[in-house]
């Protein structure tokens, strides 16, 4: 049986560190395959919330190296995609019952300097009785503080690595599966397969690990035998949306008596999100689903602080994801286990090394991704420098990293597209807006509208370019639409937008575009 074609990367996992993992290995000049089972971020890596941020209650479990790490990793990114990730400015209100004022000051001074910030401001306290952020919470609290962090569309961040990825040279296989892949003669030989069944053999001199909840799994079944003294804690988080709950731009973070952080953040303009839970976790990692408890426990944990009450009736969507935990047996609960990660290489003399990812966060997937290419280059050979620290991702070529600049650039571009949608391409596709616009001069010129500001010039660049394939990766991972679509209609808007896609992949896509600014 031939082996087909040979591959210095085979990476396994489309979720945001196996696509950080394939970008930075491509941009090296090393050959890479990345195969992902399902869709690009179709579990955890679109599951999160929402946020690039160092992770302020780390520091209440002494994971300082952790922090430090994650918010030098913050300006990074929020310099190298400004169109999907922006500064965003967190109300911690003073509840003097959970934490005491000296021991949040003591940490956001911290949290202030354990790294440079350039971008972001730093955190004092705030009279609620006088700031707008205390307008909608209870009277009793009097008193809170300000710091800052960053926010992202976590979905389009691993969208946007795998586009640069292919870009740079990599082969992108979604919906497609490791069978089994064994060493021989120095190699991996690799069996992959898709949804329909059709098998493809591959080659490669190396293979990075990175299947998220399924890290452990893959290593005891596709990759055979392989030798391993680490495993992952699955914990779910679920998360909920509702009506807009408060009008300015700030988002919450409130304290729980049970010592739980829980988000209030504005969302997709209408909407407030709110999560997260942290529950250990057995099941099926892609079957996840928020339970009732949960539900119940976030519109809880929301009526401590805010005048108006929600229900688990005024939730509008939920949703869930596997955070795939470095197994930390001196954690007592979820809550404590470590977001830091580990890598470990597998890579005896003479045989075809393997890298696999055990945990980690979102805000550290560049430096997660820089770390596993320097180990797999070491074991190849190869003396390839770092190169992403600094580099924008597609669309975030953006002067200054000045978004409402641009936006305004691109409103004068193209006066006739309304503002609202005008802003959806802007931050969704960046410098790269034009290029779905292309010679169109009226709404008319985009196509049929699907659904409300869903064009079909949009479903044929996202199916041309960023691998959509289904309803669902067009209006919950490309981009949150469903969210804004009547619920009686949004199943007879799915088949449309599926049936357009099964009879435009009859068709061959454009090939992608070069990397250039807009």
């Amino acid at each position: 049986m031939t082996q087909g074609r040979l591959y210095d990367v085979l990476v396994v996992g489309g979720g945001v560190n196996g696509a950080g993992i394939a970008r930075d290995a491509a941009g090296r000049g090393f050959t890479v395959l990345l195969c992902e089972k399902d869709d690009l971020a179709a579990h955890t890596s679109s599951s999160s919330t929402k946020l690039i941020h160092g992770g302020l209650r780390y520091l209440e479990y002494g994971e300082f190296k952790l922090v430090r790490k994650a918010l030098q990793e913050r300006e990074v990114l929020l310099r190298a995609a400004p169109h999907i990730m922006w500064p965003l400015r967190f109300v911690m209100p003073h509840m003097p019952n959970l934490r005491p004022a000296w021991m949040i000051r003591a940490g956001l001074f911290l949290y202030d300097h354990l790294a440079r910030r350039e971008l972001l401001p730093g955190s004092h306290g705030i009279d609620m009785r006088r700031h707008p952020a205390g307008a909608p919470l209870v009277d009793s609290i009097r008193r809170g503080f300000v710091y800052s962090d960053g926010w992202v569309d976590d979905a389009r961040l691993v969208v946007l690595n795998a586009l640069d990825a292919q870009e740079r040279g990599a082969t992108i296989k979604t919906r497609t599966r490791l069978v089994n892949a064994v060493r021989a003669g120095g190699e991996w030989h690799a069996t992959l397969a898709d949804t329909g069944g059709a098998t493809i053999n591959v080659r490669a001199c190396s293979i990075a690990n990175a299947a998220g909840p399924w890290v452990g799994e893959l290593l005891k079944g596709s990759l055979g035998s392989t030798r391993t003294r680490r495993s992952v804690r699955l914990v779910k988080g679920s998360h909920i949306v509702t009506r807009r709950l408060f009008e300015h731009d700030h988002a919450y973070i409130f304290q729980n008596p049970d010592k739980r952080i829980i988000f209030a953040i504005p969302y997709e303009h209408d909407y407030t999100l709110i999560g997260t839970t942290d529950i250990e976790y057995g099941g099926d990692a892609s079957k996840v689903e928020s339970s009732a408890d949960e539900i119940r426990y976030l519109c809880d944990s929301i009526n401590r602080y805010f005048k108006q009450h929600i229900a688990p009736q005024d939730v509008r969507w939920t949703y869930s994801g596997v955070r795939p935990l470095l197994e930390d047996e001196t954690a007592e609960n979820a809550s404590a286990v470590t977001r830091d990660y580990l890598l470990e290489l597998d890579a005896p003399e003479n045989e075809a090394p393997l890298l696999s990812v055990f945990g980690g966060k979102i805000t550290t997937f560049r430096k997660l991704a820089e770390e596993a290419v320097d180990k797999l280059a070491e074991a190849l050979g190869s003396d390839a420098r770092t190169w992403t620290e600094g580099e924008p991702l597609p669309g975030g070529d953006i002067a200054d990293a000045n978004f409402e600049r641009f936006l305004a650039r691109f409103g004068q571009q193209y006066p006739w597209l309304p503002a609202p949608l005008a802003l959806r391409y802007a931050r969704a596709y960046g410098t790269r807006a034009g290029r779905l616009v292309g010679a169109a001069r009226s709404l008319a010129d985009l196509g049929e509208e699907f659904a409300p500001g869903l064009h079909e010039a949009e479903l044929r660049y996202l199916r041309d370019h960023e691998w959509a394939m289904r309803a669902e990766d067009v209006l919950w991972r490309r981009s949150k639409l469903g969210l804004h679509i009547d619920p009686a209609s949004l199943a007879d808007v799915s088949r449309r937008i599926d049936r357009w896609l099964a009879s435009a992949a009859a068709s061959p896509p454009s090939p992608p575009s070069p990397r250039t600014v807009a």
